[in-house]
């Protein structure tokens, strides 16, 4: 499939959607505490969408079952919401996403519950600062590769950690997943040139051992094999047609992370 590219009018549907993920997450953020259901926050995200005229572009994909994937611990993307109770110290992964008129919009955050280990939050904290990283290599005229390299790079300057090697980011549109992949790897300067009207969803997934997973029996949830926790950050961002970069899943349009990293952002879709 060619990639999708995007006029201003289209982009500007996917900020909708993207602003219904981004207080799916601040709903999930304030709610989310020790002791509750990992479902009761999948039907906590379900009413978001619905009060916000959206639909879930989770919610029977490939026969998924929830609104959201919530991850827990070892487990670093795609589980399943069900009877789990969250406990204190849980380092819980969450990724949702929303359609507005058949755009889509997806992003992922993960978040410490109770007391939080400061080994967990330096995880936590290094995923965040690469998928920024990321986004801000991925500028008007670079190259795609130039994304995974600087999450990468970023990853490795900050100690050992396993980078996921079978998942990665990719294009976003029409379909919530479309080309390119994105890798959170390897050597800048390869792959198709990012113009304007491009949209990628960027997330790196990182563990605190091994990069090496494997799939749950429930064909959906990916662990992580040596046991090792991880974490899980995304957001979808686009090129505008006057050359610069707009988060579309982030309320203040990435103006803040990616100000402090040197990049403007667009001020057409504000």
């Amino acid at each position: 499939m060619p990639i999708q590219i995007k006029t201003l009018d289209q982009l500007k549907v996917m900020r909708r959607a993207g602003l219904v993920v981004a207080q799916m997450h601040q709903v999930i953020r304030d709610e989310i505490k020790v002791g509750m259901r990992t479902d009761a926050l999948d039907v906590i995200a379900a009413a978001v969408i619905k009060r916000a005229g959206a639909t879930s572009n989770f919610l029977n994909y490939h026969g998924f079952p929830a609104v959201i994937c919530i991850s827990i611990n070892d487990e670093i993307v795609h589980g399943i919401p069900g009877s789990r109770i969250i406990n204190d110290g849980d380092l819980v992964s969450i990724d949702c996403g929303a359609i507005i008129e058949g755009w889509h919009g997806d992003a992922a955050f993960s978040i410490g519950v109770g007391t939080v280990s400061a080994q967990d939050q330096r995880l936590m904290d290094i995923c965040e600062e690469s998928m920024w990283r990321g986004i801000a290599a991925g500028e008007n005229g670079a190259k795609l590769t130039d994304i995974g390299s600087a999450i990468e790079q970023y990853t490795n300057s900050q100690g050992t950690f396993g980078i996921l090697r079978e998942y990665g980011g990719h294009g976003i549109g029409t379909e919530m997943h479309q080309e390119p992949h994105v890798l959170n790897f390897g050597k800048a300067g390869q792959g198709p040139e990012i113009t304007p009207g491009l949209v990628l969803a960027i997330e790196p997934m990182i563990t605190s051992g091994s990069e090496r997973t494997k799939v749950l029996s429930d064909d959906w949830t990916v662990v992580s094999v040596d046991g090792s926790r991880g974490a899980h950050f995304e957001h979808s961002y686009a090129i505008c047609p006057d050359g610069k970069a707009f988060v579309l899943t982030a309320v203040d349009g990435g103006r803040a992370q990616l100000g402090r990293l040197g990049v403007e952002i667009s001020e057409l879709l504000r």
